[in-house]
């Protein structure tokens, strides 16, 4: 059984040796452990830190693709590189690198196939009040969309298992953590979390510069994962507003009509006809998407033996994993 750990690095000259040094060499139940950092870019001595630290493997891209790249990439990389289990943590050393082992025993014992670190939010000094409930109420939002239980949606200490990793695909350019929880919960996959620890801040996060862009680039790619995977929901929901409204004074204007005054109120008639013509396009729209996200299914599904046949597995074993 081998573990890979992956860290994201951008710029963590200063803060990555003690990330690694963080990290557990031995964990009851696996064989090999080993390190891979994805350079996302880095202009400082990232890349010379690591090396001279001994990590194994180095992903490395000329420019900053961003947080949600990084991520498959170093995936991709694992993969190839033979992993069973994959972990994800921080170059700045926010997570406890002890609570390793937590993260990857439900895989062991065959119960999840991705874990997620649970961190405690509301004593983490770090977190000022109103981040704390922000990140309350995303991970509230994503539990809705998800149809999962994950307490902690925004935490990027994780671990898949190398089935797991492969089934995974990032759209969005901003972060892994809230898509890849909607995309395991409806796609059925055995997700869980465990209570997990933080360090002290070693340096302030560096995936928003504000607050306010953080909750837009978060709800937008909630929404975006939720059309995704559910897309006749979402557009059914939209499109019974402006038809119920039409609907409304459809009622209304037959009532003016009845008692003889409806000639008055022609432009409600015009308007109700409209918002419900809307609603059925809107609807319509539900049903366009929902083919497609029949086909993105299909698609993901060669993605996924594409994946196994890349990194020489078998695919005649893929009945040992239904």
């Amino acid at each position: 059984m081998k573990l890979i750990i992956q860290i994201p690095c951008l710029n963590e000259a200063k803060t990555l040796t003690v990330a690694l040094d963080d990290l557990p060499k031995h964990i009851d139940g696996i064989d090999e452990i080993e390190y891979l950092i994805i350079n996302d870019g880095s202009s400082d001595d990232t890349v010379r830190v690591a090396k001279e630290w001994g990590v194994n493997y180095v992903v490395s891209f000329a420019n900053n693709k961003g947080l949600a790249r990084g991520f498959i990439a170093g995936l991709d990389a694992c993969l190839r590189n033979g992993a069973d289990i994959i972990v994800n943590t921080d170059a700045d050393n926010q997570y406890c690198g002890e609570d390793i082992e937590k993260l990857v025993r439900p895989i062991l014992d065959g119960k999840a196939e991705i874990v997620i670190g649970e961190r405690p939010i509301d004593d983490t000094p770090g977190f000022s009040p109103l981040k704390k409930k922000l990140q309350h109420l995303g991970s509230f939002v994503v539990r809705q969309a998800s149809a999962t239980d994950i307490p902690d949606a925004p935490s990027g200490f994780r671990a898949f298992s190398r089935d797991a990793a492969m089934h995974l695909n990032v759209i969005n350019n901003y972060t892994y953590t809230l898509e890849t929880i909607v995309q395991a919960g409806r796609n059925r996959m055995a997700i869980t979390s465990v209570p997990i620890r933080t360090n002290a801040e070693l340096r302030k996060s560096r995936l928003f510069s504000s607050m306010g862009g953080y909750i837009k680039k978060s709800m937008l790619t909630i929404i975006r994962a939720y059309m995704m995977y559910r897309p006749l929901v979402f557009f059914t929901v939209v499109g019974m507003i402006p038809f119920i409204a039409g609907l409304i004074l459809g009622i209304r204007f037959i009532l003016f009509f009845i008692n003889g005054t409806g000639n008055g109120h022609i432009q409600s008639l015009v308007f109700a006809s409209t918002l419900m013509m809307l609603g059925f396009t809107t609807f319509m729209m539900g049903l366009q998407a929902d083919l497609m996200a029949a086909n993105r299914k299909i698609m993901e599904d060669i993605q996924y033996r594409i994946r196994r046949m890349e990194v020489g597995e078998d695919m005649n074993d893929e009945s040992k994993d239904l």
